[in-house]
């Protein structure tokens, strides 16, 4: 048995091919807003319970609400200041529910891709005609409500099943937000398709930073811009990547908006050397360009590893 779950290969960061942005820029900067819907009384997943505390749990859905009814107006016009273009991390039912926010994320331009149906409604135990059922679901409800194709997967409350990965390579999604493992896109292996994982950071992700860490919002903006800082003078020898992960129930609260954009004008007074773009448009640039580059370089190094390739079943 393996002790790893070779879906990447290892691949040491320094010395690696150098990767250029477009307009040779240096870091590769991109917001993704989680906009979701938590359910009032959802079914339960017998691996994983909905809420912290009993169901129906009023107090959390309420606060979760709020980000629709409130925070995701907020956060948004923060996000036109700087002319940044969310990259929707969307509980696609949002559609239904919420067709309003849908609307005006759109009329942005703003990226759309899945983040399962509901974020209280988790991968675990799912046969595989399940997990392809939402999978397609959310190909179909976000094509008809903003005519664009998804192409970026992040796991229901990042929960996946051992079959998550090949399915996304399957239906032709080009990336993946699930896995924390580098600052840098990389191929995955997966039985088909050409599947990136994209950095999306915990440690930036404002519900590690108040929800867990339980973080003051000034920390929060100066811990932005030394990540920030750090990445962006790595990304004079190769492309970096920066993602902020956001949720509107938290970041988007009156005593913590002002912080946020401090940290946004921060990362904004560099945009001669900063890409601020989308998760779907790093994937891509990436893929049309460093795919190949970046497994000739692994198999010359002599870290690949046998077992599934990337877009093939390896012999």
């Amino acid at each position: 048995m393996r002790s790893d779950p070779n879906v990447y290969d290892y691949w040491p960061y320094r010395d690696r091919p150098k990767i250029v942005w477009p307009g040779g820029k240096k870091l590769a900067f991109w917001v993704a807003p989680n906009i979701e819907f938590y359910e009032y009384n959802p079914p339960v997943n017998p691996s994983r319970p909905p809420w912290t505390r009993p169901v129906p749990d009023v107090v959390n859905y309420s606060a979760r609400d709020w980000g629709n009814r409130v925070g995701h107006w907020r956060m948004m016009e923060m996000l036109d200041r700087p002319g940044i273009r969310g990259s929707i991390s969307l509980s696609t039912a949002l559609c239904d529910h919420h067709p309003e926010i849908i609307e005006a994320c759109a009329a942005r331009d703003w990226e759309f891709f899945s983040h399962g149906i509901y974020n209280t409604r988790y991968s675990y135990n799912m046969t595989e005609a399940q997990e392809r059922t939402i999978i397609e679901d959310a190909i179909d409800t976000v094509m008809k409500a903003t005519g664009k194709r998804i192409r970026g997967y992040l796991a229901p409350a990042l929960t996946m099943t051992e079959r998550t990965l090949d399915l996304m390579g399957e239906y032709d999604f080009w990336y993946t937000c699930d896995l924390f493992h580098d600052d840098q896109p990389q191929p995955l292996k997966t039985r088909t398709g050409r599947l990136l994982s994209v950095p999306y950071a915990l440690e930036t992700n404002d519900v590690i930073t108040y929800m867990v860490q339980g973080m003051d919002p000034w920390r929060y903006a100066d811990m932005l811009k030394r990540h920030f800082d750090q990445l962006l003078e790595e990304g004079e020898r190769s492309g970096t990547v920066m993602c902020i992960p956001l949720h509107a129930y938290l970041v988007a609260h009156p005593n913590r908006i002002r912080a946020f954009d401090d940290a946004l004008k921060h990362i904004d007074g560099h945009k001669a050397d900063i890409w601020t773009t989308t998760g779907a448009e790093i994937a891509q640039h990436y893929r049309e360009n460093y795919w190949d580059q970046t497994i000739a370089d692994i198999a010359d190094r002599g870290f690949a590893t046998k077992g599934t390739g990337f877009g093939h079943v390896a012999a």
